[in-house]
């Protein structure tokens, strides 16, 4: 059952803070959705955030909305972890709540509630398809940098769920980066052959998400993180290589804020609208 906390009219739609009991997670989760004025059912388009972000971050500092209403796409976007009390943390930014990296822990103390791949991909999914007039057949996914390599990971892992994907400074490879060696560390193991299920540059290599005709990506160069952790080539080459059709729009100037993807968000929801049938 889906709790509604607060709505909001703007651009032309409605947007729904919401609130639901995860069995994935064991703990409520929180998300918002914006779906256009109409009957529907609404393709739409599933965000995955990035470090420190709530459901909040996207929903008030993206300027989604205009350009969802332009194409008749409904937008979903939900918190990055479980939050709680007796839900486990870390004192750093980069591990524990809000660092869920979506995926499905297995180690302690994170295995009780840290189940984020599963939240995704089954649990959101059921509640908001059957509470809202959303097309399942005509859903897409998106992201930003721990975000972006959720999307990545959950649509190339999941073409039968997903019908596009694209992402903002990804984390393209969590096996050749420090954010990944830490979180994939905590949650996974020490075992780095059961990363690469959580590695969008691994999965590349060996073959998933063959259907998607293209993925989009958009990389600030002034970017802080850019060589350290994101490194976009890595999964350039594993495209070439695989004969598969990655395209990264390198942006000079631009840094891994929200200023960054405020700008670009568009140009993302035109290209799902190609993919998902909204209005072009």
């Amino acid at each position: 059952m889906v709790e509604t906390l607060a709505t909001h009219r703007t651009q032309g739609g409605t947007l729904r803070y919401c609130r639901h009991d995860s069995a994935s997670t064991g703990t409520p989760m929180r998300f918002t959705v914006w779906t256009p004025d109409g009957e529907g059912p609404f393709p739409y388009l599933v965000w995955l955030s990035g470090l420190t972000c709530t459901e909040d971050n996207f929903t008030t500092k993206s300027g989604v909305y205009a350009h969802a209403a332009r194409h008749g796409i409904a937008v979903v976007a939900p918190d990055t972890s479980p939050r709680g009390e007796g839900v486990a943390d870390d004192p750093a930014y980069d591990l524990g709540q809000g660092a869920g990296f979506y995926v499905d822990a297995t180690q302690a103390p994170w295995t009780p509630h840290f189940k984020m791949y599963s939240y995704i991909t089954r649990d959101l999914l059921e509640a908001i398809d059957g509470a809202f007039p959303l097309d399942a057949g005509r859903r897409g996914i998106f992201g930003h940098s721990m975000g972006g390599h959720g999307a990545l990971t959950i649509a190339l892992r999941n073409p039968d769920l997903f019908r596009s994907v694209s992402a903002f400074s990804p984390i393209v490879s969590p096996l050749n980066c420090p954010w990944g060696d830490k979180a994939m560390t905590a949650y996974l193991g020490q075992d780095r052959a059961a990363w690469r299920a959580h590695d969008a540059t691994a999965l590349i290599e060996d073959g998933a998400g063959a259907a998607f005709d293209e993925i989009l990506i958009d990389q600030g160069l002034a970017d802080s993180f850019l060589e350290s952790q994101l490194k976009p080539q890595l999964i350039e080459a594993a495209a070439a290589k695989a004969g598969r059709k990655v395209t990264v729009r390198r942006r000079e100037g631009y840094d891994h804020s929200y200023f960054f993807i405020a700008t670009f968000i568009g140009d993302h929801v035109a290209w799902h609208a190609e993919r998902l049938g909204g209005r072009l």
